[in-house]
């Protein structure tokens, strides 16, 4: 009996999801401001025909 808990399967459960909860939190914090990848000419090139395709539209 763990914590009042009877049933070792129920008590392995709940810790999982607190495991699974803190493993989170760390690789949030590890990760916290990384940088994105950089921005590439082909992405600028077709964020513009799409502004303008918008544009265009309305």
């Amino acid at each position: 009996m763990i914590v009042g808990i009877q049933d070792p399967w129920v008590a392995v459960a709940y810790l999982l999801s607190i495991g699974g909860a803190l493993v989170c939190v760390v690789y949030g914090f590890t990760h916290w401001n990384q940088g994105d990848e950089p921005v590439k000419p082909e992405d600028v090139q077709w964020a513009k025909e799409e502004k303008e395709a918008v544009e265009t539209a309305l």
